[in-house]
């Protein structure tokens, strides 16, 4: 069983940064495609940024491309989502997801792709 658990999240101006850490546990990490989803209040959850296993390829939603990285550690289990420039419709609570298996450069922007998800960490952008 795969476990998730993203942290980093909190409070922050606009034109602030986060660094958003999400810690995964069982199975092989190194071989998990990851993504980043973000639901705000009332709307449906929705796909911010993804990475292959292998590292080798990223893809980002259009409202965060140029803010966002996406990157990830083999080593230490774990992928990142790095925000600059934050701004208040960035306000939502975030998750981190795994796909367990897929090609090696391989990226998914659907939610309905990945296998595992972790609880989610809120983020609020103040104006």
């Amino acid at each position: 069983q795969v476990q998730l658990v993203e942290s980093g999240g909190g409070l922050v101006q606009a034109g602030g940064s986060l660094r958003l850490p999400c810690a995964a546990s069982g199975g092989t990490f190194s071989r998990y495609a990851m993504g980043w989803f973000r639901q705000a209040p009332g709307k449906e959850r929705e796909f911010v940024a993804a990475i292959s296993w292998s590292g080798s390829s990223t893809h980002y939603a259009d409202s965060v491309k140029g803010r966002f990285t996406i990157s990830r550690d083999n080593a230490k289990n774990t992928v990142y989502l790095q925000m600059n420039s934050l701004k208040p419709e960035d306000t939502a609570v975030y998750y981190c997801a795994a796909r367990t298996y897929g090609a090696s450069d391989s990226v998914y922007s659907s939610r309905w792709q990945y296998h595992y998800w972790g609880q989610g960490t809120q983020v609020t952008v103040s104006s």
